[in-house]
């Protein structure tokens, strides 16, 4: 059997300790699948099989499996059950994934997909000390990145992801004029999409805010250029041409063929790579799917690449020469709209198959690199 995405909807992405900090993380897992719901009259919603939600931090309010949590505050049947799952960045594809993998082989007939993230109310986690009577305790911060790093691992896999994006872009020759240029025009493009309504039938308000928070109609080169590297000395990676921190969810039905339904899901791979390579990590996944589909990247007629940094997009469209610059991310991507970490992968595909509607249909492929060394690939059909 086909999965298709049926419906999806979205939040607003909210800047960090914006118009959505005040949302617990459950509450604001739970609004898109109760919109999505709402939209969906004809189905009963005791008739879902499972609410599949990519979340890659789960320290705070997302603890004891946010999925299940949320399709409870949702208002879901209690019989409905729900499952967490963290891939980091691609944590909203892997459910997405994983919800049509169900749907193709009988398991079920309708998930729910998605994911959730509020980087502003992430914890400060304080770790069980070794010793009885410890005279100090650290403190850590869990919105982002490494904390309590293994010992056993070598440095150069725990550096920041914007210095080994960066170590990347620079062995590959990708400078900073570039990476500015890439981050302007996802600004301006994701600006003017807004502008259309493009992303009307998808996102719903939240507290007051209509749009995503953090893009920036106003930028320029110029003010880009003017800011100081974020990682390194002297680097090239800055707060401007990296993705913003963001809170967020989203939700997808997904099911059997539909009328109307947003796309099909063709499939997808997933692969590791040494984590400090984790940028790259896209250009395999993408040759893994598509040998699978028996495709090139000639085949492909959209697609949408999640923009940790440009320094990453840049460093795979340079390893990926056969793909068309002019059809990736032709909305903008995640340095304007934001990328809370376990709902950024979905909006992505939604994006992604929405695009793919307005130009009549085709083939897109979505991508996303993963901390700590992965990437993963997804494929989808809109007739």
């Amino acid at each position: 059997m086909d999965a298709y995405l049926i419906d999806a909807v979205r939040t607003p992405f909210g800047k960090f300790r914006g118009g959505l900090a005040s949302v617990r993380t459950d509450d604001l897992a739970a609004l898109p699948i109760t919109e999505l719901i709402a939209r969906n009259p004809a189905l009963d919603p005791a008739e879902i099989d499972d609410v599949l939600l990519g979340d890659a931090n789960g320290a705070g309010e997302d603890n004891r499996n946010v999925a299940r949590m949320a399709a409870l505050l949702a208002g879901l049947p209690q019989t409905v059950p729900g499952v967490t799952i963290n891939r980091l960045c691609a944590s909203g594809a892997e459910a997405m994934v994983q919800g049509a993998r169900a749907v193709a082989a009988g398991d079920a007939r309708y998930v729910v997909a998605g994911g959730v993230e509020s980087m502003s109310r992430a914890p400060f986690v304080i770790p069980k000390p070794d010793e009885a009577l410890p005279r100090a305790m650290e403190m850590y911060p869990t919105h982002l990145g490494w904390r309590m790093v293994n010992p056993k691992f070598p440095g150069e896999w725990t550096q920041s992801l914007g210095a080994c994006a960066e170590n990347i872009a620079t062995e590959l020759g990708i400078g900073r004029a570039e990476q500015d240029e890439w981050a302007l025009r996802s600004h301006s493009l994701a600006a003017a999409a807004w502008d259309k309504d493009l992303h009307e039938p998808y996102v719903f308000p939240v507290e007051g805010v209509y749009r995503d928070e953090s893009v920036r109609a106003d930028t320029s080169l110029a003010k880009l250029a003017g800011l100081k590297p974020a990682f390194t000395k002297g680097g090239t990676v800055t707060a401007g041409n990296s993705s913003p921190i963001n809170d967020g969810a989203a939700a997808v039905l997904i099911g059997p063929a539909t009328p109307g339904a947003m796309g099909r899901v063709l499939g997808s791979a997933t692969v590791g790579v040494s984590p400090e390579r984790f940028s790259i990590a896209p250009v395999d996944a993408v040759a893994k799917l598509l040998s699978r589909l028996g495709k090139t990247h000639a085949d492909i007629d959209l697609w949408e690449i999640n923009e940790a940094f440009a320094a990453m997009v840049l460093s795979n469209l340079k390893l990926m020469p056969g793909i068309d610059r002019d059809k990736v991310n032709v909305n903008g991507g995640a340095i304007a709209y934001g990328h809370p970490l376990g709902a950024s992968a979905v909006r992505v595909v939604i994006d992604l198959c929405a695009e793919l509607r307005r130009r009549g249909g085709g083939v897109g492929v979505a991508a996303a690199c993963i901390g700590v060394g992965q990437g993963i690939a997804v494929a989808v059909r809109v007739d």
